[in-house]
Order: structure tokens, then C-alpha cells, then sequence
């Protein structure tokens, strides 16, 4: 970005931001620029006065990222506290910002009767990280529930698409490249009854069974099928297995914790450890749902 278009910027414009600040693993190398705008006009502003080499990397609530200690070359923009609305639309639409966290989505709409929504709750992260990546719990999905979406593109220009743009799978998106997510309007069904009950089990169970509190990304892996990755994991003997200060959580084994002093390549390595070590023991390749970033340290 050009110094003349900078200082027209209204929001926090940062060099050097250590991304550990901004991750739920708290650990990750400096943000060559770190941008968070004051309102979508800045952020239209913005987008606008980039280069068009530099790279644009969107952050959203760092629930699901692992950045490299050498950190993110380009402009890193967290939009997620200008996109928390939540409107309702009608009977059975709402409208979600992109930085809305899915928990408080999940609890609105049970207070609105509309469901099913109660598997928002048990989804880390913002709507916008669960759009990117089709996240899903309790046996229900995001763009299940999608009518359309709202993006912003390097050009600051605004688009309304819908779902037929997007190809969804479990836990992968793929649409219309250089695009980020502003919000969604989502729909849900006439003959539902949404639970607050059904909710705060599904929350409970996740104390029960997770380490939360713990510095972890949630599930670092992703089902395959017919199976679970944490079963796969325990069973080749992997639960506390410890590089440096990253370790595979003893409550739950598709979480890798912080141990409290991990830097981002011990926890890379241990990623990449239990990859081999579930390939061997089982003939079954893991694929990561953590979004893995950034260039290693020099």
C-alpha cells in the first residue's frame, strides 16, 4: 500500500504484528502489515490501495491457523469486529456477519425458534472461518443452512452469490478466487424445534471431552471415512506424545495443545509426526483441517 493511500485509512494499520497475538495456538512469526478496519467503507478503501503483487491474506477469528514463526509476508486484514451483525429476516432467514462466533449464532437462533442451528455450538471460530471451510458438528453442516453469501474482492468490490457458485465438500470450499467472506444469509427448516437444551449438551460434552482453555486449534485433522482421526491417533499410540513444547492432547487426541512455550515448527513437526506415525501403524493418510501458513523462521 502507497504512504498517500495509508494515511487515509481510518482503522489500525500495524507493521510487524506478531501473529501469536492473533491465534488460538498463540504462536506465529510478524505480519509484515496488519490492517483492521474501522468500517466496510475502510475496508473497501484499503483493499483498494494495495498493490496488486502484494498478497492479501484474511484473518478471522486465528481458531483454525497455524502461521510459520518466520511470519506473513503482505497485508493481513481482521475484519472479523466491523462483521458481527445478526439480523433476522423473516421466519426462517437470518442474515450472520462474518465475524459473528458461531456459538452466539447458534444461541440466537434457538431464542428465535429456528433450527436446526444448536451444531453452531459446537463450531470454534466465526461464521466466516465456518463458510471457508464447510464446518460442521453434531452431524450438521454450514452450507447446509446457506442461501447466499457476501464477499468483498480486491477491488473492494462487493458481491451477493449463491451456494451454486461454490464447490462444498467435507470441509472444503472452493469459489471465486481473490474473494472473502463479509456474511451469509442463512435458512433453516418450518418443522424444527431447536433445543437450548440440546445446545448446552452439545457444550458440555465439549468441556468433557476437549481440552478447552488450552491453547489448541481444535480438531487438527479431519474425519476419513467411516472413521474418526482421534480414534486413529490413540490407537497408534500417540496421546502426550510431546515435540518440544507442542504435545497431543491426553484429553482428546485430535487436539495438539501449547504446552505453554511451543513455537509454530514444533507444532508443524508434531503434525507431520502423527501423519507418518497413523500412516504406518494404519494405512490411513490424515489430511489436515488447520490451515497451515507463513514461511519458516530464517
Amino acid at each position: 500500500m502507497n504512504a498517500a493511500s495509508s494515511a487515509r485509512v481510518h482503522g489500525e494499520l500495524r507493521a510487524g504484528e506478531p501473529m501469536s497475538r492473533h491465534t488460538s495456538w498463540r504462536v506465529g512469526g510478524p505480519a509484515e502489515s496488519f490492517f483492521r478496519p474501522a468500517d466496510v467503507e475502510d475496508l473497501k478503501h484499503f483493499l483498494r490501495g494495495l498493490d496488486e503483487d502484494t498478497h492479501v491474506f484474511w484473518h478471522g477469528a486465528g481458531s483454525n491457523l497455524l502461521v510459520r514463526d518466520g511470519g506473513l509476508k503482505g497485508a493481513v486484514i481482521s475484519a472479523a469486529p466491523i462483521l458481527r451483525e445478526l439480523e433476522r429476516l423473516d421466519r426462517l432467514r437470518v442474515r450472520a456477519g462474518a465475524g459473528l462466533t458461531c456459538t452466539q449464532l447458534a444461541r440466537q437462533c434457538i431464542r428465535w425458534g429456528l433450527g436446526p442451528s444448536e451444531f453452531f455450538a459446537g463450531i470454534p471460530g466465526t461464521v466466516g472461518g465456518a463458510l471457508a471451510m464447510n464446518a460442521g458438528a453434531h452431524g450438521g453442516e454450514t452450507w447446509e443452512r446457506v442461501e447466499s453469501v457476501q464477499t468483498i474482492d480486491r477491488d473492494g468490490e462487493i458481491h451477493l452469490r449463491a451456494p451454486a457458485e461454490y464447490s462444498v465438500g467435507y470441509r472444503h470450499v472452493v469459489g471465486p478466487p481473490d474473494e472473502w467472506f463479509l456474511g451469509a444469509t442463512l435458512c433453516f427448516d418450518s418443522d424444527w424445534t431447536p433445543s437450548m437444551e440440546a445446545m448446552q449438551d452439545m457444550l458440555d460434552r465439549r468441556k468433557r471431552t476437549q481440552p478447552l482453555g488450552l491453547p489448541s486449534c481444535g480438531s487438527v485433522f479431519r474425519n476419513p471415512p467411516g472413521d474418526h482421526a482421534a480414534r486413529l491417533i490413540e490407537a497408534a499410540g500417540l496421546k502426550g506424545h510431546r515435540i518440544g513444547g507442542a504435545e497431543v492432547s491426553p484429553k482428546h487426541a485430535n487436539f495438539i495443545i501449547n504446552a505453554g512455550d511451543a513455537s509454530a515448527a514444533d507444532i508443524e513437526a508434531l503434525i507431520d509426526h502423527v501423519q507418518r506415525t497413523v500412516r504406518d501403524v494404519h494405512g490411513v493418510e490424515l489430511l489436515h483441517e488447520v490451515r497451515i501458513v507463513g514461511m519458516p523462521p530464517e
